[in-house]
């Protein structure tokens, strides 16, 4: 699966589509939507399983001129409105750092290559009516259905953290064809 076939699998998907335009019309700064929102896609359509429900829609944006948390939840309230039942989940990731224990980050795509896994540090955005990818750490882990720790995360506690959210979201269970390299 390449680049494209990965682009095409949201495209294809008329949820997934209207929650992309849905979040262009909040007009947040450098907004990508990562994590699951496309991993578990890849994954669906390489298992040949019908798309998951959304557990969240990991909004990341980077905006340093406004970073009081109460920005993220209005941004949440205006897709809740657009798209009620989706499980927002907007944050700007200009301040995520002081959570996350890290330096401070430059970019919403800085922010995302530090996100547990390689196969979840991909994300997607839409420029007019194009849907663009990025895979911070390539795409091989993603379309080889390879959990594997993220730079950020391969240290001892970094790889039990990811061995945790492998059980706790069950993801075994729906990917059987998972391979763990933690």
């Amino acid at each position: 699966m390449s680049a494209q076939d990965v682009v095409g699998v949201i495209e294809s998907d008329p949820g997934a589509m209207q929650i992309l335009r849905a979040t262009a019309d909040l007009g947040l700064p450098d907004w990508w939507i990562g994590a699951g929102f496309v991993r578990n896609r890849v994954w669906d359509a390489i298992s040949d399983l019908p798309v998951s429900p959304e557990r969240d829609v990991d909004v990341a944006y980077f905006d340093p001129e406004k970073l009081d948390p109460r920005e993220d939840a209005r941004a949440e309230a205006l897709a809740t409105t657009a798209l009620p039942g989706v499980p927002w989940e907007i944050r700007n990731q200009a301040r995520m750092h002081l959570r996350d224990g890290d330096e401070p980050y430059t970019s919403t795509l800085d922010a995302i290559s530090r996100w547990p896994e390689t196969a979840t540090c991909v994300a997607v955005t839409l420029r007019g009516d194009s849907v663009r990818l990025v895979s911070c750490h390539g795409l091989a882990d993603l379309v080889g259905m390879v959990v594997r720790p993220s730079p950020a995360f391969n240290t001892v506690a970094g790889r039990a953290k990811v061995q945790h959210r492998v059980g706790a979201k069950g993801w075994r269970d729906r990917w059987t064809g998972l391979r763990l390299e933690i």
